[in-house]
């Protein structure tokens, strides 16, 4: 499922792993896909992670995505569609079971994970990141789950974190898609420390020399968070018990911000609205791998939604960011089609 681009005789392989003082270093090598994760990364990724769990000779992990433009821009979605739509639904399925099966090995990695987060991160590129021991975030990250602007949900571990983040963040971030800065990443706890790109070369230097102690030695003080400002406001209009509540919320708040959060959730897949908002809502009461567990059963019937393919041809493939959905509003999504979803099928 790699883009053609990044084939080819000669070409850099998308995945670069190699061992040097001490650090097995994790290089996402597909720039022109902003990093993207297709199956053949995922697979070297875990391959790389296996190899050097019981080597003595690797102390620590870092991953970090090459180009300067993001760290990883997601999971390879187009490439789903198209198995999706050509019926390939098992090929679908082993695509995400290996995602997700990545994102517990790194949760679970006997040594030190450092995400050194420069650039775009999203989806996908949360799941290499977050589940790690420590996130580092430069002032060019970027980081968001914009799931249900495609008709998809939170996933790689998401209904998991995000209901753990402060207050009503987490549902706030996984509705809305909404992209935070590293300060807000910092405010949130999806990052840990903040080093400025120009000292990055500097703090791999020292992770080879002193390990992790070099993260806190090259740390600098969080830049300001906006999204700390909007979080009283969050709190109360996420705080709802149902997606309908929560607009009406927002309806009532009144502000420019509430507005504009009304506006961008009137935008999003009704249907991925309020899968998201119950799966959320599910996993702040499920361990990590219950989270993925349920993450892969919907994915089985979320993909067959017509929201998924068109979602993916508005914002991904056509970029005319025109969906149109299937139901149009949330009023109209129907409680028995939900619970489909979450027995893993869709029913029309």
């Amino acid at each position: 499922m790699t883009d053609t681009a990044d084939q080819g005789i000669g070409a850099e392989p998308t995945v670069r792993a190699e061992v040097a003082d001490g650090v097995g270093r994790l290089t996402l090598n597909r720039p022109r896909a902003l990093n993207a994760l297709d199956r053949a990364m995922i697979d070297e990724l875990a391959d790389a992670l296996t190899a050097w769990r019981d080597d003595p000779a690797v102390r620590l992990v870092t991953i970090e995505g090459a180009g300067g433009r993001a760290f990883c821009a997601g999971g390879d979605v187009r490439a789903v569609r198209a198995l999706v739509l050509a019926g390939r639904h098992a090929e679908a399925e082993a695509f995400f079971a290996a995602e997700y099966a990545l994102n517990r090995m790194i949760a679970e990695y006997p040594k030190p994970y450092v995400a050194l987060i420069d650039g775009l991160s999203m989806g996908g590129g949360l799941g290499v990141s977050v589940h790690g021991s420590h996130r580092v975030v430069t002032e060019h990250a970027t980081l968001a789950m914009p799931e249900t602007a495609i008709g998809f949900f939170p996933d790689i571990g998401a209904t998991f974190f995000l209901p753990r983040l402060p207050g009503q963040s987490g549902m706030y971030l996984g509705l809305t898609g909404a992209r935070l800065s590293a300060g807000d990443a910092l405010h949130t706890g999806l990052a840990t420390h903040f080093v400025p790109r120009a000292a990055l070369a500097a703090l791999k230097a020292g992770l080879a020399r002193a390990g992790t102690a070099a993260i806190a030695a090259h740390a600098h003080p969080a830049p300001e968070s906006l999204l700390a400002a909007d979080r009283p406001a969050i709190d109360r209009c996420f705080a709802q018990a149902s997606v309908p509540a929560i607009l009406d919320a927002l309806e009532a708040e009144g502000t420019p911000w509430a507005h504009a959060t009304l506006a961008t959730l009137r935008a999003m897949s009704p249907t991925a609205l309020v899968v998201t908002f119950e799966a959320l809502r599910r996993g702040a009461r499920m361990t990590l791998p219950e989270c993925l567990a349920m993450e892969l059963t919907l994915t089985r019937g979320v993909t067959r939604h017509p929201d998924f393919a068109e979602g993916v041809r508005a914002q991904v493939v056509d970029k005319t960011r025109d969906p149109r959905w299937t139901p149009a509003t949330v009023a109209e999504v129907d409680a028995a089609d939900i619970a489909a979803l979450f027995e893993g099928r869709w029913p029309r």
